[in-house]
């Protein structure tokens, strides 16, 4: 019986030893996460927009007369000086149809001389009353159909030259020479479906490309009007679609007055040089568009999180972690964000760890 009790009461002792150790043991050390307060700098941030690349002047070569062809004078690819003979047209029927429309030219100023000499005879018989007014308005309208038919055939003549001169097929510009697909023996004619090819000026080059209509509108109020906008706007660069950035820079010349109401953007045209002719008409790649903020919000892209694609940050308030939604552009550096709304200069966030917080958590600072 006093062994049982004894039992009972070590048990009841090592119990209350147990309660003590534990209400005696150390409290585990709450973290500390580091912050900062949000600050002001100047920065330069880079958009990138797809784009498309024409030549100066991409002329598109059509035949205005038919025939076969006789001669390709050009190779694809090669450059080009205005007037320089690109094909030649079959020109023996439209050298007949010249020396025709020459004789005829001829013929009708030789019936215009008879008809000349025949109504200045029929004067003088009219004024000697010899022949009635009758006679001498019949070799007055024949001189006349006389210089009709002279301007007829001097005009017939004029189009046999045009269309002689047609069959030679000359470039209206410089550039390059496009793509060929025709060849000698070919029928061609002005309907032709496709050009006998296409001459592009590529001393410089139109770079097409479409901005946001509010990435525009933030443009032209940061310089005033589209003209100021034009005049001081950065140059801009291109990437080509290897990945390499062009090594020349090119200047904005030209911004649409017109929104696209199905994609809300706007259209500008960009001029980059080409003079070793790297840049092709056809081509593609990106413009990339690189602005100076001054006094911009910026924080460490570390300091945020995201959530269902939403941007938050951690505000430090009366010592407790606040979940606050924000607005951000990225920096070139990919290190830092602009902030466009949900924070004020001066206040503090937490830099490191905002995975491991939660709203209204108390926490503690590192020193």
């Amino acid at each position: 019986m006093n062994r049982k009790r004894f039992r009972i009461i070590f048990l009841c002792g090592a119990a209350l030893l147990a309660v003590s150790c534990r209400d005696s043991a150390p409290e585990t050390a709450q973290q500390a996460y580091p912050v900062a307060k949000v600050g002001r700098e100047n920065v330069e941030t880079t958009a990138d927009y797809p784009a498309t690349i024409r030549g100066r002047q991409d002329v598109q070569i059509y035949p205005q007369v038919e025939g076969k062809l006789t001669a390709v004078r050009v190779v694809e690819d090669q450059r080009v000086s205005r007037g320089q003979t690109l094909f030649i047209i079959d020109q023996v029927p439209y050298k007949a149809a010249l020396q025709t429309a020459v004789a005829n030219v001829k013929a009708a100023r030789a019936a215009l001389a008879t008809a000349q000499l025949t109504y200045d005879g029929k004067r003088e018989l009219f004024g000697q009353k010899v022949i009635s007014q009758f006679e001498l308005s019949t070799a007055e309208n024949s001189l006349l159909a006389a210089k009709a038919q002279l301007a007829q055939a001097e005009a017939q003549e004029v189009n046999a030259r045009n269309n002689l001169s047609y069959t030679v097929v000359k470039s209206p510009a410089d550039g390059v020479v496009g793509t060929i697909p025709y060849r000698v023996g070919a029928l061609v004619s002005s309907s032709l479906s496709s050009p006998l090819t296409t001459v592009s000026d590529n001393s410089s080059m139109y770079v097409y490309f479409s901005m946001p209509e509010n990435n525009m509108l933030a443009l032209i109020r940061r310089y005033g009007t589209v003209e100021e906008t034009l005049k001081r706007m950065p140059d801009v660069s291109l990437r080509l679609n290897d990945g390499t950035v062009y090594d020349r820079k090119g200047r904005v010349e030209s911004i649409s007055g017109v929104i696209d109401s199905q994609t809300g953007a706007v259209s500008l045209r960009a001029v980059f040089p080409n003079p070793s002719g790297l840049l092709h008409s056809g081509g593609a790649g990106n413009v990339l568009v690189t602005q100076r903020t001054d006094g911009a919000l910026t924080i460490p892209q570390g300091a945020t999180y995201e959530l269902q694609d939403k941007v938050f940050v951690y505000r430090v308030v009366d010592g407790k972690a606040r979940s606050t939604r924000i607005e951000v552009t990225p920096l070139n550096d990919r290190k830092k964000y602009i902030v466009r709304s949900g924070l004020k200069a001066g206040e503090t966030i937490v830099t490191e760890g905002a995975g491991l917080l939660q709203d209204g958590m108390a926490i503690t600072i590192k020193k």
